[in-house]
């Protein structure tokens, strides 16, 4: 193995990023000045500081009441080695995401189709050799979800829990980062510890919060308004209330026969609140916010900075 040609090609795939983002700056900072948005497909990373909280259930819910309201949907369960999106839906994927980087397959070829017409992106499930990515695992993900820009209007993107490099990479290459927490101290203590990760490290400043779990309305805004304390007083962010999800136990009933509550009991609580989860999102609109590093879908804003150049 050529171990000197190899460093070479990571530093010149290291040097077309730094360019492309460059690129992607100027684009987005001329097309604010002209009052323009850019249009085309909305990356919605969600994630949490810690397992338990119910963030894939959050994922599945949320995208199916997308679907519902004329979205095309792709979900990409991010959290490598230990994916689980497919198992919630009941669903056996033959290939997932390893097999993309593993050269095997190319990313159009594993997804599969959910209920409600949702489309999945499988990740594998005790499979350790991808828990970790490399620069050309990253660019060759970015580059096969270029090609499926124009068939989808929403990539929802489940990362892992917790504060891995993994997770950081999917939260900073997303235009909107959703965070689940739940009342429990713990998972407050441990949300605030990825904000500060993402906000310290990558310069993440935009957060929307959804408390999963909770009691009901006034105890989700308390627990907002912990995390809001304590964020406000040591980072220099901006957090957002999204919603939240009321502890029903028909979301218990619907994961133990792998269905979406909103599918099978669409008249809970549980499915109601994701329905007005999905209203609010759309009615937010999409943020194509200008962001310091490479983004999922970025050849769109080197084709503004084209434009841009031409005028």
């Amino acid at each position: 193995m050529n171990v000197t040609a190899t460093t070479g090609d990571q530093a010149d795939s290291l040097r077309q990023l730094a360019t492309s983002v460059n690129k992607k700056r100027k684009a987005s900072a001329a097309r604010a000045l002209e009052g323009q948005s850019l249009k085309g497909i909305r990356v919605i990373s969600v994630t949490s500081g810690k397992g338990g909280v119910g963030k894939s259930n959050v994922v599945v819910n949320l995208a199916l009441a997308l679907a519902g309201k004329g979205k095309k949907v792709l979900v990409i369960d991010a959290d490598l080695g230990l994916g689980n999106i497919d198992v919630l839906l009941g669903l056996t994927p033959d290939y997932t995401l390893n097999d993309v980087f593993a050269g095997r397959k190319r990313l159009e070829e594993i997804i599969i189709e959910g209920p409600g017409g949702i489309r999945i992106i499988p990740a594998g499930s005790g499979l350790p050799d991808f828990t970790s990515l490399g620069l050309q695992e990253r660019v060759k993900i970015m580059d096969e979800l270029d090609a499926l820009e124009e068939d989808f209007d929403i990539l929802i993107v489940d990362t892992g829990a917790g504060i891995s490099e993994n997770v950081a990479y999917f939260n900073t290459a997303s235009q909107e980062i959703v965070v689940v927490v739940t009342p429990e101290p713990t998972s407050i203590t441990d949300v605030y510890a990825l904000i500060k990760l993402l906000a310290t490290r990558h310069s993440e400043r935009y957060f929307k919060v959804l408390v999963n779990m909770a009691r009901d309305t006034d105890d989700a805004l308390q627990v907002f308004a912990k995390l809001s304390n304590v964020t406000s007083r040591f980072l220099d962010i901006s957090l957002d209330y999204l919603g939240c999800v009321l502890r029903d136990d028909a979301i218990l009933e619907a994961v133990k026969s792998q269905k979406p509550v909103i599918e099978l009991l669409p008249d809970s609580p549980a499915a109601g609140c994701f329905a007005t989860l999905a209203r609010r999102i759309l009615e937010n609109g999409g943020e194509h916010r200008l962001k310091g590093n490479v983004q999922f879908f970025f050849r769109r804003f080197l084709s503004a900075d084209a434009e841009m150049e031409n005028v």
